[in-house]
């Protein structure tokens, strides 16, 4: 006996927002009955023919079945909020059908490819052995393309990923051409800096980690607050870098050593830099306190950029007095005298590190939260 189970997975759980039918649904009947009802609260929904084409599948293979076998159709619901939260729901649901039904294999029918995102949460619970995917056969002319790039742009989620960047690009376009001609083409210039930077972003992985991070101020209001003042902070902190990078750049004499004016500008931006990263790493500090999952890694790394810090300041301001013409006497209290701020804050580290493996070995043999 083969059990086959008929899949349509619906992310952004348009069925439930426009009919409240809630996911999982199970059977033909209540598929049906959930397609029509969408069709008629949206007959331009694709969802509707994914549906549809899940039931197709459905019947053919209750037809051509033996005695034995069993076939059974469902439809999984995600959240509007398509992410991790949409693909926790499907993998409830998932768990829940297969519990019921046991089936040893599965047909996944699908309108598109966010759909078929989800198909390792499928995988990872049943077999699949079909993929089909659903496509509305639509006018070719240009009165349908024109009709289709509006009915995208009247959706809230493709109207937010296209409009409001093109919006973006014009917006500051007009902007620099209105400014005065070197202002202005700083600020045209800056714009293919800036999506040069989100392009590098997304290709990197950079967005997710800051959605991950958006998503724990959400859901950690009250260190969200004082995160987000601290990352205000960090923010300001970039900018007096660069200000005070600029300041020293203007005050050195353009004719002396090229070596020294980097090294005074990066001398001078350093300690604005190292409040960026402190600021930042509070911010961090505080949603995994509020989320009980602060694991001491982030005081030792704090830690360790003043380390960085302390060491970096000195080497710049030895190497700048050098190359400024001042000998520098390789003696033990000369030596001593630059590095002791950086020997002390090495001391520190090592310190910090001790405490914190000490707390976290102590609360694993006790099984008692530390705050660690």
């Amino acid at each position: 006996m083969t059990r086959t189970l008929v899949l349509t997975v619906d992310r952004d759980n348009d069925l439930g927002l426009k009919t409240s039918i809630r996911g999982p649904v199970v059977g033909r009947r209540q598929v049906l009955t959930a397609a029509l009802k969408l069709g008629i609260a949206d007959p331009e929904e694709s969802d509707t023919n994914a549906i549809l084409g899940a039931l197709s599948q459905h019947d053919k293979i209750a037809e051509g079945k033996s005695e034995d076998d069993e076939v059974e159709i469902a439809i999984l619901t995600g959240d509007e909020k398509v992410g991790v939260r949409s693909d926790r729901a499907i993998a409830a649901q998932l768990d829940e059908v297969v519990s019921t039904f046991q089936p040893d294999q599965a047909i996944l029918v699908t309108d598109g490819a966010e759909d078929e995102s989800v198909l390792p949460i499928i995988t990872s619970q049943v077999r699949i052995d079909h993929v089909e995917k659903v496509i509305v056969k639509q006018s070719k002319g240009i009165e349908g393309t024109y009709y289709y790039i509006v009915k995208a742009l009247e959706d809230p989620k493709w109207r937010s990923k296209i409009m409001i960047p093109f919006g973006a690009v014009l917006a500051i376009l007009g902007f620099g051409i209105m400014l005065p001609n070197e202002i202005g083409g700083v600020v045209i210039g800056a714009l293919p800096l800036v999506l040069g930077l989100y392009i590098f972003s997304k290709g990197a992985g950079i967005e997710s980690t800051v959605n991950r991070v958006m998503q724990e101020m959400r859901e950690n209001a009250d260190a969200a607050m004082f995160s987000s003042l601290l990352w205000t902070a960090t923010l300001f902190s970039a900018i007096f870098a660069v200000a005070e990078g600029w300041r020293a750049f203007g005050e050195q004499d353009l004719a002396g050593s090229q070596s020294v004016l980097w090294l005074s500008v990066i001398h001078s931006s350093l300690a604005w830099t190292v409040i960026a990263f402190l600021t930042s790493t509070a911010g961090f500090m505080l949603l995994r306190l509020k989320r009980g999952s602060f694991s001491g890694s982030l005081i030792v790394l704090s830690v360790f950029g003043m380390v960085v810090y302390s060491f970096l300041n000195a080497a710049l301001d030895i190497a700048i007095r050098v190359l400024e013409g001042t000998s520098y006497v390789f003696s033990v209290e000369m030596i001593l005298n630059d590095l002791t701020t950086p020997l002390i804050w090495v001391a520190v580290l090592w310190m910090v590190t001790t405490v914190v493996r000490t707390l976290q070995t102590r609360q694993a043999q006790a099984d008692r939260y530390w705050g660690i």
